[in-house]
C-alpha cells in the first residue's frame, strides 16, 4: 500500500490497483496496470514518488513506474545488480521486495527479502 494526495492505493498481486478513500476505506476507483498493452500481474510493494506509483514485480528484479491516471507502465527500473551485490541472486526466497521513499530527503531505497543491505537509488535530476 501507498498513498497519493487523496487516496490510499492498494495492490493484491493482480493487475488491478484499488484507490481507497482514507476516511471510509471504500474503493473509489480501480486501475488496471498494463505493460506494452498487456495486464501486468504480480505487482506489490507500492510507493508513490513524484506523481508515479512504483511497484515491485514479484519474483523479478524489476520495479514498474506506473502512471496513476492511465495504469500504463512508463518505464522499468532493474535492480538486478543490487540483487547480485546483496549476495542473494538466484534464491527464490531472497528476491527484491522493498521500496521506500524518504520524501523530506528525496531519497529512494530498495531492499529484498533476507537481504543484508538497504540500497539508495539516485532519482533523476530535477525530481
Amino acid at each position: 500500500m501507498t498513498r497519493d494526495e487523496r487516496h490510499i492505493i492498494m495492490s493484491d498481486g493482480t493487475p488491478t490497483l484499488r484507490f481507497l478513500d482514507p476516511g471510509t476505506m471504500q474503493v473509489s476507483r480501480r486501475l488496471t496496470v498494463t505493460l506494452n498493452g498487456q495486464p501486468l500481474a504480480l505487482i506489490n510493494e507500492l510507493e508513490y514518488v513524484h506523481g508515479e506509483i512504483l511497484a515491485n514485480i514479484w519474483q523479478t528484479s524489476l520495479i514498474a513506474r506506473i502512471d496513476p491516471q492511465s495504469g500504463r507502465v512508463k518505464g522499468l527500473i532493474d535492480v538486478n545488480a543490487l540483487w547480485i551485490k546483496a549476495g542473494t541472486a538466484g534464491s527464490s526466497d531472497a528476491v527484491p521486495n522493498g521500496i521506500a521513499y524518504d520524501r523530506q530527503a528525496n531519497r529512494l531505497y530498495v531492499t529484498g527479502k533476507n537481504w543484508p543491505y538497504l540500497f539508495e537509488i539516485a532519482l533523476p535530476a530535477g525530481r
